[in-house]
């Protein structure tokens, strides 16, 4: 079957998805993005997605493209023409085409809308899960403002091939100060040897993960001490168990970190129950 694509008002073929050469995505990576978890034909934390995307869109004054319902439309349609049980819907906007020029156009341009959709293998993932992952460590050279979901992703993109390149699947990327701020495409967790979960404070140095989100009604619902505050690469090396969480990872066991094993080198207790347990709390519809 045919992939189809959502661009600027119009459902396409996959082949026939384009963009103006003059996009500011293109040209700036003056934009934003979401990706939102579908299981069993349903968009997993829709309502909180298009919340983190309309502060995104604040954040960059890009006016929204339509509105938040009308977007949730168009959402289930592309999932819906895909024929999408489990898998992944993509939507980016951007402030539109223009001239290039640094400066915002005036007057004000059209932004432009894109959406896909893509099925994941599941088996693959919940082995993946059994298994557990190895990440490295490296310095964060990332602008200021990561909490805003931008596309402009390259330190990213850098820090996850480095990774592939030695041997694991993602990078925790490290402040100034020897703290872990995130992964290069998820939230970073501890379990402390006394059994409290530890992630870091969604100030602006980390992006507020949905996923990350709806983790802590999880976390407190299995009766666990949960703490956000910075942790540092020592004492994660030292942690009893570690983990990731993002939209098309849920929560994935981390075993290895910078090739050394963390806790007994298998995915630990408190991940695994919590990844069962998270889409008990997720918005499903």
């Amino acid at each position: 079957m045919s992939r189809i694509a959502y661009v600027n008002g119009r459902y396409l073929s996959f082949r026939d998805a384009k963009v103006h050469v003059e996009d500011r995505g293109y040209q700036f990576g003056d934009g934003v993005y979401e990706v939102c978890e579908v299981r069993g034909g349903r968009l997993i934390n829709a309502r909180r997605h298009l919340a983190r995307l309309d502060r995104s869109l604040g954040e960059l004054r890009i006016r929204a493209p339509m509105s938040t319902k009308a977007l949730g439309v168009v959402l289930r349609e592309v999932v819906a023409r895909n024929r999408i049980g489990y898998g992944v819907v993509y939507l980016q906007v951007t402030r539109g085409v223009a001239r290039r020029d640094h400066a915002f156009p005036a007057p004000e341009v059209k932004p432009s809308l894109v959406v896909t959709a893509r099925a994941l293998n599941r088996a693959r993932n919940e082995a993946l899960a059994a298994n557990g992952i190895a990440v490295i460590s490296m310095p964060d050279n990332r602008w200021g403002r990561v909490d805003i979901k931008t596309i402009g992703l390259l330190p990213n993109v850098l820090a996850r091939q480095a990774a592939i390149e030695q041997g694991a699947r993602d990078a925790w990327f490290v402040d100034r100060d020897g703290a872990v701020t995130e992964g290069a495409s998820a939230n970073a967790w501890i379990v402390t040897p006394a059994g409290k979960v530890v992630t870091r404070p969604a100030d602006r140095a980390i992006l507020r993960g949905i996923t990350r989100t709806v983790l802590f009604e999880a976390v407190k619902a299995q009766g666990l001490a949960i703490e956000e505050r910075a942790f540092t690469l020592e004492e994660a090396y030292g942690a009893r168990e570690a983990f990731v969480t993002a939209a098309t990872q849920i929560v994935l066991p981390v075993v290895r970190i910078d090739g050394r094993l963390i806790g007994n080198g298998k995915p630990g207790p408190v991940a695994t129950a919590l990844r069962r347990a998270f889409h008990d709390f997720a918005e499903a519809g």
